[in-house]
Parts: C-alpha cells; sequence; structure tokens
C-alpha cells in the first residue's frame, strides 16, 4: 500500500511538473509568434515551418528511443484528425496576436479546462469531484476576469475577439480525441510527431492560398530565421512533454496547461513586449493559481488511469 501510494505521489508531482513546463512553453510560442509578426514573418506560414521542423525532430528523436513507429489506418486518422484540431486553433491564435495581442490569445488557453471537463464527465471519462469541479470554476473566474479586462480596451477588434473565443472549444476536442483514439502500442513521441505533420499537412493549402508569395520572407531576414529555430525549438520540447501528460494524466489534467500559459503569456506580454498591464492581474492571478492547487489536489487523490483507447 505504501509503495502504489509513494508511486501515486510521484506520478501527481512529475504531470504537475510537465504541467507548469508546457503551458509556460505554450505561452513563450505565443510570444515567439507576436515577434516574429512584429519582424514581417508571414504568420501562417511561420507557423507551418515551425511545425513541421518540430515534427521531423520528433521523428528522429521516437526513432532514436526506438519507441514503436507503425503506420496504418488508425495512425494515419489520429496523425491528420489530431493534426487539425492542433492546427486550427494555433493558426487562429497566430493571425490574431497582431489585432489582440499575446495577452489576450494567451487568456483564451484558460478556457479550455471548463469545456474539457464537462465533455469528459458527459463522456463518462470523469466523475463530478467536488474539489476537482472547485479549482476549475476557480481557474476559469481567474481567465475570465483578465479576458473581460483586457477585451473592454480593444475597440474595433471584437471580430477577432469573437474567433479567439472559439479556440477553447477546439482545443477541448483535440483534447479529448486524443485520448479516445490514443493507439495502443504508439509511443508518446511518435504520436507528437504524427499530430505535428499532420497538422502542418493541414496548414498547407492556406499557406498556398494566401501566403504563397510571401514564403521567402522566412529566410530573406536573420532576425526572422532565428525566431523561427526558436520556434521549433519551443515546439519540440513542447510537444514531447505534452503527449507525455496527456499519457500520464489525462485530457482533463492536460486542459490546465491553458489556466498556466494564460497568466505566464499574460506576464510575458507586459514584461517583455509592453503590452499593458490587465487591471485585476494579481487577484486573476491569485485564483488561477488556486484553482490549480485544488485540482492538483483532487487529482492526486485517484488513481491516475492511462487515456482510454479504441482499437478500430
Amino acid at each position: 500500500m505504501t509503495n502504489s501510494t509513494n508511486t501515486r505521489n510521484r506520478t501527481g508531482w512529475y504531470a504537475l511538473g510537465c504541467l507548469l513546463l508546457v503551458g509556460s512553453l505554450l505561452a513563450l510560442s505565443l510570444v515567439v509568434a507576436k515577434l516574429a509578426d512584429g519582424a514581417g514573418a508571414p504568420r501562417l506560414s511561420f507557423l507551418m515551418v515551425a511545425v513541421s521542423g518540430a515534427g521531423l525532430l520528433l521523428l528522429v528523436l521516437a526513432g532514436l528511443q526506438r519507441q514503436p513507429m507503425r503506420l496504418d489506418r488508425r495512425i494515419v486518422e489520429y496523425a491528420l484528425v489530431s493534426g487539425a484540431l492542433f492546427a486550427l486553433p494555433n493558426a487562429l491564435g497566430f493571425l490574431a496576436v497582431r489585432h489582440v495581442g499575446a495577452g489576450f490569445v494567451s487568456l483564451s488557453f484558460a478556457f479550455p479546462i471548463l469545456v474539457t471537463w464537462m465533455l469528459a464527465v458527459g463522456l463518462g471519462m470523469e466523475r463530478i469531484r467536488a474539489l476537482r469541479l472547485s479549482g476549475v470554476l476557480l481557474g476559469l473566474a481567474g481567465g475570465v476576469l483578465l479576458a473581460w479586462a483586457k477585451a473592454g480596451g480593444m475597440q474595433g477588434a471584437q471580430g477577432w475577439v469573437a474567433l479567439v473565443l472559439t479556440i477553447p472549444l477546439i482545443i477541448a476536442l483535440g483534447n479529448i480525441y486524443r485520448t479516445l483514439r490514443w493507439p495502443g502500442e504508439a509511443g508518446p513521441v511518435y504520436l507528437a510527431a504524427l499530430m505535428l505533420m499532420g497538422g502542418a499537412l493541414t496548414l498547407a493549402p492556406f499557406v498556398l492560398a494566401f501566403e504563397a508569395h510571401q514564403f521567402g520572407q522566412l529566410i530573406d531576414s536573420t532576425g526572422v530565421l532565428r525566431l523561427l529555430l526558436v520556434e521549433v525549438a519551443v515546439f519540440t520540447v513542447l510537444y514531447v512533454f505534452y503527449f507525455v501528460l496527456q499519457k500520464l494524466a489525462g485530457p482533463v489534467y492536460l486542459s490546465q496547461i491553458g489556466m498556466v500559459a494564460a497568466l505566464v503569456g499574460t506576464l510575458i506580454a507586459v514584461s517583455l513586449l509592453g503590452e499593458a498591464v490587465p487591471p485585476y492581474l494579481g487577484l486573476a492571478g491569485v485564483l488561477v493559481l488556486l484553482g490549480a492547487v485544488l485540482f492538483h489536489r483532487g487529482a492526486s487523490r485517484r488513481n491516475t488511469a492511462p487515456p482510454v483507447t479504441a482499437e478500430a
């Protein structure tokens, strides 16, 4: 019993560490996107190349780790669907960051936890637990407070605000899909690589349609090329631990990365990018932090089950 409890405790702390790392890197990826946009990089092309580069690096890493790398109909489906559900919210974020700022886009990632949790409860993947529900609601309250304060100061960008607010639903659907359709006998690094490659494939038609003549701008500028390499590195580390966290703790726990990204992204946007300090930032930060702690305690009181798989 003691060994089992110690193992669960270690797993819980490992999941928490992954959560903080992934949430912070997610916020950092949006900040790099904002800097690249300011440097004149075509936004969708920048995202597609960064995603492709990270996917290739992860394929190499999966090979070096000798992870199972089968390729069949089920794996192809997983790559394409998870890739599309990954690419769409990221593309919306990259396009909107010029109009609403990196801080507000980061804030949108605070909301998927509630949507994911509701979907998981509805599908029978989660049971309603008071402590976890309290954590979700507190974290969501912090995110809503920041988003409301931020949106109030963006005149003329309400359309972009509305588009950004669709991001949480898409992310939540992706969280649930990856868990329900997680292919058996496939390693997390390999699946992360497939998702990124599927995302790049999803973005390719839009790049060809809207930025075909701007693609060369990615390598014409040393500053843009440097930022592209940074984004590839960020995505590579981010999505290794993203899939490790999903396999370790499930879709609802994973969706807490949004609360971390919202807070870290706002702090970076204010301190490094010169964006205005949102009202109630301190109160929102306390709510997000308290929500994460309560949710973590609620999660640690149950056994961590691996993702549900559904073989075709």
